[in-house]
């Protein structure tokens, strides 16, 4: 499985995106879809989680209300809507999936990730 971001941009403070995250190849198997991101100097964190096989999504506490994950039915596409966006939210934002069954909110449980598409907040 191999995972393409996109819809990353330059936005202003209070405005929104949606990133997706294409994957390709066999994904009946997944357990886990993520979103993750890494500022410069910061670790990588977590945003938002899929559970696929029992149909679960989670949201990180602090970005409940502005932040919207989803996805289609045979996990082939990933989505995050953002909306209210902030300075601090300006960071590079990965895709990431996993077969196993482990906690989703967790980036040392996901073994394959995308590239990444950056997200600048002015």
């Amino acid at each position: 499985v191999q995972l393409v971001e996109s819809g990353g941009g330059s936005v202003q403070a209070g405005g929104s995106l949606r990133l997706s995250c294409e994957a390709s190849g066999d994904t009946t198997s997944t357990y886990c879809l993520g979103w993750f991101r890494q500022a410069p100097g910061r670790e990588r964190e977590y945003v938002a989680a899929v559970y696929v096989r029992q149909g679960g999504t989670t949201v990180r506490d602090d970005l409940k209300g502005r932040f919207t994950i989803s996805h289609d039915n045979n996990a082939k596409t990933l989505y995050l809507q953002m909306s209210d966006l902030k300075p601090e939210d300006t960071a590079m934002y990965y895709c990431a999936s996993d077969n196993r069954a482990n906690m989703c909110t967790y980036a040392k449980y996901y073994g394959r990730w995308g590239r990444g598409t950056q997200v600048t907040v002015s």
